[in-house]
């Protein structure tokens, strides 16, 4: 939602003098605010998690973001996904079914 937001914005510049206006636009962008609603809610959810189990156990699953945020650009986006890239993310999943079964 945030990715969707910001682009249709179009690019921005972090000049002093653009600030005032730019955060106007930013925090009355439907995308962008549902977009910080989503992180606040997945927020407390981690803080939920980590009051229950080690976090060198938790912290692993956290990268599952990575494989998640991958799918959903291609899905939503239609970004591109090199072989590479797609390994990496394969190799993200093999660690943490690792993690999962120690």
């Amino acid at each position: 939602m945030l990715k969707k937001g910001m682009a249709t914005m179009g690019p921005i510049t972090l000049q002093w003098s653009q600030m005032p206006p730019l955060l106007l636009r930013i925090a009355t962008n439907p995308f962008v605010v549902a977009g910080l609603v989503v992180y606040m809610a997945g927020v407390v959810f981690w803080l939920a998690v980590l009051s229950r189990v080690d976090l060198s156990y938790a912290y692993p699953f956290a990268s599952l973001g990575y494989v998640t945020m991958l799918a959903a650009s291609w899905l939503l986006f239609r970004e591109p996904i090199s072989p590479l890239r797609l390994l990496g993310t394969l190799i993200i999943c093999a660690g943490v079914l690792i993690v999962s079964r120690s």
